[in-house]
Parts: structure tokens; sequence; C-alpha cells
């Protein structure tokens, strides 16, 4: 029998302790701040990031089963790959039913391989299946550069995957080559953000090889390279990225190094007007007009001009800050980087309707890089989704495209000092 005053204490059940962890759990997150916080908290953002990597593996399976497939490229491109497997390394003899091959040599291997795990192309429902695959892989590279640079609302995923149907055609119902592109380009931003420079500038160059638009990000890239490598470590970075050019047009450069060139990298190719999005509103003679072209190109030169002093200012801060592991410095770089692309986009001699994934994904973080209200942020992704919609495009659809554009590009320019608040960020999250 125990002594008076002192109490047999029952041992806490099983039951108990789950109930307790329940009860915690509830008050911690089963409340209203905590989905207020999911919704605004970028911190969170991985939360939402995966939940919505699942729903769109099921949106893009019922895409490909529901919405018939089109076929624009798609034989073309296992036409032009079809002459090198059968021994053609002349670029000029390389053709497809939409004319001759246009892209450098790394589009000739990635489209090769998929040509044999295609059967030569014919099983198109499983090629449409392996590019779903690159869409979810795009959109986890994208949603963890959010993440780590916690610079928008999550709420804002649900616009990247809910609202463009272009986007999800883009990859899934047309199989162009420009996603697979921008999906190496991504990898190589997550890579530059991690601090891994020559793997980075590995897969920089990979995407270039697939398609030469990866070059609107260069000038801000080498940037980042004098900032954060110095003189000697640039000189390595663009030997890595000229050398795996090299590499892989070697068996086109030693059977006609002149076609390679001037097919691969011909920056002088003329499109066709029927396909404009962007300069719907001039004469087919003034779009194709030269005079036209060296224009834009000046214009080009000089926007990139006017934000290179900001950008190495960007770049030196993030090559400082970078050592200390915390992921908002990454604005740093990705500011300068987004922004020297959404000026290529701009000035571009032309924009046909794939071009649009070129520059979808990082519209939301442009964005919020601005001074705008939130309702005006919205009105832009919007117009610019409108835009890209209006098949064909017209005078206002091309002229609206524009001035979103230009509003951006100002918006971004009006706040061209790096934040104040960063440091007080970077001390909070260590």
């Amino acid at each position: 029998m125990a002594p008076p005053g002192k109490r047999h204490r029952a041992p806490s059940t099983k039951i108990q302790v789950i109930k307790g962890r329940l009860l915690k759990f509830q008050a911690k997150y089963l409340t209203t701040d905590f989905a207020k916080r999911l919704v605004l908290d970028p911190s969170l953002l991985w939360v939402s990031a995966i939940l919505l990597l699942v729903g769109e593996l099921f949106v893009n399976v019922l895409v490909i089963q529901r919405v018939p497939y089109t076929e624009i490229d798609w034989i073309a491109y296992m036409q032009e790959v079809e002459g090198v497997v059968n021994g053609t390394w002349d670029y000029s003899k390389l053709k497809g039913d939409t004319g001759p091959l246009v892209y450098p040599a790394g589009f000739v291997y990635i489209f090769t391989i998929l040509y044999y795990i295609t059967n030569y192309g014919w099983n198109i429902r499983f090629a449409q299946y392996i590019f779903c695959g690159f869409y979810l892989v795009t959109v986890a590279l994208v949603f963890r550069i959010y993440s780590k640079s916690r610079k928008i609302p999550p709420y804002m995923l649900i616009f990247i995957c809910c609202t463009s149907y272009r986007v999800h055609s883009i990859y899934v119902l047309r199989l162009f080559n420009d996603p697979v592109a921008m999906m190496f380009l991504y990898l190589s931003v997550n890579l530059f953000m991690d601090g891994y420079w020559t793997l980075g500038s590995t897969f920089f160059s990979l995407a270039v090889s697939i398609k030469m638009n990866i070059l609107l990000f260069a000038p801000a890239l080498l940037l980042a390279y004098i900032a954060s490598q110095g003189f000697y470590g640039t000189i390595k970075q663009l030997s890595i990225c000229a050398g795996i050019q090299l590499l892989l047009g070697a068996p086109f450069l030693l059977t006609n190094p002149v076609a390679y060139m001037v097919g691969s990298f011909n920056l002088g190719r003329v499109f066709l007007f029927e396909w404009t999005v962007n300069w719907r509103f001039l004469s087919e003679e003034l779009f194709v007009h030269p005079g036209f072209h060296i224009s834009l190109l000046l214009l080009h030169v000089g926007f990139l001009a006017i934000f290179a002093k900001p950008w190495f200012r960007y770049m030196k801060s993030f090559a400082k800050l970078q050592p200390t592991g915390v992921g908002i410095v990454s604005q740093l770089l990705l500011l300068p980087l987004f922004t020297a692309n959404l000026i290529g986009v701009a000035f571009s001699r032309s924009l046909h309707y794939q071009f649009y994934v070129w520059y979808f994904h990082t519209l939301p973080y442009l964005l919020w890089s601005t001074p705008y209200s939130i309702w005006l942020r919205l009105c832009i992704l919007g117009l610019i989704e409108m835009s890209w919609n209006t098949f064909p495009s017209t005078n206002v659809s091309s002229a609206m495209l524009h001035v979103c554009h230009l509003l951006i590009i100002y918006g971004i320019f009006s706040k061209r000092n790096p934040p104040k608040d960063l440091d007080i960020n970077i001390n909070k999250d260590k």
C-alpha cells in the first residue's frame, strides 16, 4: 500500500499520446493564420509546389488523353535527325518538311535519342508523355528557384500552373524543342544559385546547343561570371561554354564548318510575317526590312547597356553574400538574368507562339520585382496571356504585348538598386 499523501499517477496510454500530438498539430497547423501563410508566405511555397506538381501530372495526362495532338514541327524534327542517322553530317543537306535544319548540334543529339525511343518518331503518344516529363521537371526546377529566392507568394504558383493553356499545349500537344532548351536553362540557373558554376556553365551551354534563344540570358551571366569568378574564372567558364559547343558540333564542323555555323547560329534569319505574335501592327514590308532589324538590335543593346551598371552591383552583392547559404540572396542573381532575357524577348524581330515558354515561368518573378500594385501585376500577366492566346495575332494583341513588356521593364528599372531590406531578411534567415 502506498504511503499516505502519495497517489499513483496512471501511466499515459498510447491513445493519450496520440491525442496530445493531434491537439498540438491542430493548434499549430489547422488554424486560419497558418492557412493564410500557406497562401501568402514565400517560405511555405514548397507546400503548394508539391501539391501543384502532383496536380500537374494528372492535368497533363488528361490533356494528352483528351485533346487531339497537333502536328507542326515534330515530323520535320524527325526528318532532320534521320539524315544524321543515315550518315549525313553536312548541315546544308539536313532538311525536313518545314525547311532546312536551323538548330545547333545539341538539338540533333537530343532528338536523335527521341527518334529511337519513339519508334523512329512514329509513336507520338509516347513522345507526348516524354514531353510531359520535360514539363514536370521544368516546373519543379522553376518552383525550386521560387522557393529558394522567396520572392513571390505561393498563390502565384496557381497562375503558373493553371492559367496558361498555351504553355501546356506547347509542351504536350506540339512537342517543340523550346521546352527542352528551357529545361536545361532552369537546371543551370539552379546550379548557379547553389554556387556550382562549372556544372551550371555546362548545362547552360547544353541549353544553347538545343536552341540559341538561351543566349538572351548571356549578357547578365557574363556579369555574374566577372563579379563572382574574377578574370581567370570568367575565362574558365567561357572556355567551358565554348568547348562544349565545339565538342558537340565537331562532326558537323569537320564536314562543312560554314554550313554548320550559318545553319545553326544564323542571326540574320528572316521570319515569316504570318506567324508573328509581336509585330502584327506593322506592314510586311517594314517587318522584313533590314533597317527594322538593325533598329531592334540597337534598342536591345541600348537597354542592356542601361541596365548593365545596376546588374553588376547586384552580381557583386550576390558574390559577396552567396557563401552565407541563405536562399534569398539568389534574388541578386535572378533579377538580372530574367530581365536580360525579357529585354531580348521585347526586342525580338519576331515571336512565334512556341516562344512563349522563353519567359513565361519568369514573369511572376519579374512582376514582383516592380513597384506596381498586386492588381496591376495580375492585370499585366493576364494581358500577356491574352496576347499569346490570340490566334491569329491582331494589331491590338501585338501592341498590348509590347505595352506589357515595356511596363515590366520600366517597373524593374525604377527599382534597379538592390533592395535595402535584403540584409535584414538575410540575417533573419540565418
